[in-house]
């Protein structure tokens, strides 16, 4: 689900087509933190527990972006176990803590990128995944001091691609949709953010540009979000 990132450049889309912001807002997983292939494990792992490890049928590129629950549930479609929707989410979600614990999978120029975004933009999260999962990521690093704004799925009625995430980062920090871009790495978090009426940074950490084509700027390395959004005076 996730990859290694990728040489420094921007794709198709010049740097000038990001309008000037006030905030930006992360999605987390596949961007600050190397969750990805966490995500898969912890599910593999459950799977395997409950006797699924060759047959659970779920393919994970297919829900790059979504929300554990949707993987749940459509698991649940087509497979029976004795556990309930919720006793499965919480046996993956403690699965995944300890993974990212003991994996402390930050991507490398976050914790610098962060500092230097800070001093000139309002920094949000707005994540598929749960608080706890999302509090163990940020407190990796303490990047948690970046973010007075935290917004998990949780938090929401629908999940991405609705834009309900990010239109709700947006209310928590008291700026309109227009005031703000995203930085996702996933289609449906970038058709979330188009729908919440941002602009959108997709980085290629997870999928190919080609597969990212409605963002605003598709770059493939974390110098460039800085050049975009610090080096040209927009902040």
């Amino acid at each position: 689900m996730g990859s290694s990132v990728r040489s420094s450049h921007v794709i198709d889309l010049p740097s000038e087509t990001i309008l000037p912001v006030r905030g930006i807002i992360f999605d987390m997983d596949g961007v600050i933190v190397d969750s990805e292939p966490r995500h898969q494990q912890a599910f593999l792992e459950v799977f395997a527990e409950l006797g699924y490890a060759d047959s659970h049928g779920v393919d994970f590129d297919l829900y790059l972006g979504k929300t554990d629950r949707a993987v749940w549930q459509d698991f649940l479609k087509r497979n029976q176990t004795a556990e309930t929707l919720e006793a499965l989410l919480r046996r993956k979600e403690l699965r995944l803590i300890e993974l990212i614990q003991s994996d402390r999978p930050l991507f490398e120029p976050i914790p610098e990128l962060l500092r230097d975004l800070a001093l000139d933009y309002s920094l949000s999260v707005a994540s598929g995944s749960p608080h706890r999962v999302i509090e163990t990521v940020l407190a990796l690093e303490d990047l948690s001091r970046y973010f007075p704004v935290v917004v998990s799925a949780e938090d929401v009625p629908r999940g991405k691609p609705a834009p309900d995430i990010f239109l709700e980062a947006a209310y928590r920090m008291k700026m309109d949709p227009i005031e703000l871009c995203v930085v996702e790495d996933s289609a449906a978090g970038v058709a979330a953010a188009k729908a919440a009426g941002m602009q959108v940074i997709a980085i290629t950490n997870s999928l190919p540009a080609e597969k990212l084509f409605e963002a605003d700027c598709v770059i493939a390395d974390y110098a460039e979000i800085f050049r975009i959004l610090c080096d040209s005076g927009e902040g």
